[in-house]
């Protein structure tokens, strides 16, 4: 459909449907918790409709061959054969048996995934996937999100971070800063990093501010931030999961945190501007799928999930390229795809080919890109629809024009008020609400699309997003 005809669409829809009364995802401070935190772990496993689920972490998204087999295997074995990629990196297996957490924990613990069974949910840390591949950023952070990860697992303190506390570990270029994470690293030119904690200012991809150390401090300071940030939820006596939900006069200062790290002998420097980071544009920071480009005649592949879910079959096949042509790793993204490193420019084309033939999204003209959905029904009691199904509809009802999903909003379809695994900053809400849907344009400046709200049938749904998408 073309942007003129969904836009004829949306005239007439609105014209026969009424205004709905808004909700949208809110940042208020929650009220007081009676409970600990119950986000899932690969040793917590969470009982959902369809079985218990593992959510296994992936500091920085990082699996070796032997990793992503062993988590293939899992899915077969003990699941329902196929792995879910979630927004922070990580990889989630649905399914299983409620009497199979150990056996799965020893097949984790076999293959390198849990250096830590006490740290285990605290190893939330995403950062810049094709750092050190295409020539852009300013440092290959690998580096620094496996000594941080190294950090974690070995300061006692940080296992009692929330399973939803994330870090987040930037080479510039401005992509994983824009993900509202607790405590941020960025790079620099020169080789310094800027630490900064609490969400992105604005929309996150123009600017940041915070405190400025030497490349070789930054993992150890983003970990001294993190244990400033718990002294903060000790001393207000709240049961505070992440930074933005602390009491104002107990929210972590950068005069507090240059003490602490000075005591322990990093230097750090607050920064008295903002700083630019990469295009100023974190939706075009991010890896569009295909054939990345790199130095040396060394290429990525950079492939997508189509709503988040890959069978045990295009694992594996993602998992044999990344052996026998490229570099022995595999990086998930936050964005629900996955980057294999090392390719050569003169096989990539078909790799390309043969990754799309079995379903995975290789191209930014599809109709798939940039469209996500939670679990939904069957697999969540709470949801109110079959997200998957319809926003697979919907989908599939949407005739390509070449450049318009590159260009688009991203979508989310949740199955309820709680929108399990939206995106941030702009973005298509699709939310269900039992006898159809609800979509709206989010975080995109004009506040007449923000405050408009359309209920769609199902049927209807696709015309509406693909109206809402063009928005601006």
């Amino acid at each position: 459909m073309r942007a003129g005809q969904a836009a004829d669409v949306m005239v007439g829809m609105l014209a026969a449907m009424p205004l709905t009364p808004e909700t949208s995802p809110t940042r208020a401070e929650p009220p007081p918790r009676g409970r600990g935190d119950a986000c899932p772990g690969a040793l917590r496993l969470h009982e959902a409709d369809d079985g218990a689920l593992a959510r296994v972490r992936l500091p920085a998204g990082l699996l070796t061959t032997h990793q992503a087999a062993a988590l293939a295997r899992a899915a077969e074995e003990l699941g329902d054969g196929r792995l879910d990629l979630t927004s922070r990196g990580n990889v989630q297996l649905r399914g299983l048996g409620s009497d199979c957490g150990g056996a799965l924990a020893d097949r984790l613990r076999g293959a390198g995934l849990l250096p830590s069974d006490r740290h285990e949910r605290a190893r939330n840390v995403v950062a810049s996937p094709l750092a050190g591949l295409d020539g852009g950023g300013y440092a290959d952070v690998q580096r620094w999100a496996r000594r941080l990860d190294e950090l974690l697992c070995t300061e006692p303190d940080t296992a009692s971070l929330s399973g939803r506390f994330l870090f987040a570990v930037d080479d510039g270029r401005g992509d994983v800063a824009a993900l509202d994470a607790d405590v941020t690293l960025i790079a620099r030119v020169g080789g310094d990093a800027v630490l900064r904690v609490g969400g992105a200012e604005g929309d996150g991809a123009a600017a940041c501010r915070g405190l400025l150390v030497r490349a070789e401090d930054a993992p150890g300071a983003a970990v001294l931030a993190a244990l400033e940030f718990l002294a903060a939820v000790r001393d207000s006596g709240t049961r505070a999961w992440r930074v933005r939900e602390l009491p104002a006069p107990y929210a972590v200062s950068a005069r507090r945190l240059a003490g602490r790290l000075a005591e322990a002998g990093i230097t750090a420097t607050a920064l008295a501007s903002p700083c630019p980071l990469g295009t100023g544009n974190a939706e075009a920071a991010r890896p569009v799928p295909g054939l990345v480009s790199g130095p040396e005649g060394r290429c990525a592949l950079s492939v997508l999930a189509p709503l988040g879910r890959l069978t045990a079959e295009q694992w594996r096949l993602l998992t044999a390229t990344a052996a026998r042509e490229g570099a022995g790793e595999l990086r998930v993204t936050p964005w629900r795809g996955v980057v294999i490193p090392g390719v050569s420019a003169a096989s990539g084309r078909e790799l390309v080919a043969a990754l799309a033939d079995a379903g995975l999204v290789t191209d930014r003209n599809s109709p798939w890109y940039g469209v996500g959905a939670c679990t939904g029904r069957p697999g969540c009691a709470k949801s109110l629809a079959d997200v998957r199904a319809d926003a697979g509809q919907a989908a599939r009802a949407v005739r390509t024009v070449p450049g318009a999903a590159a260009h688009a909003l991203p979508v989310y379809w949740s199955g309820c008020e709680r929108r399990c695994g939206h995106p941030g900053g702009r973005w298509v809400d699709v939310l269900a609400t039992g006898d159809g849907y609800r979509v709206a344009a989010r975080g995109t400046g004009a506040p007449e699309t923000e405050r408009a709200v359309w209920a769609v049938t199902a049927e209807q749904a696709a015309d509406a997003v693909a109206a809402a998408r063009g928005t601006t």
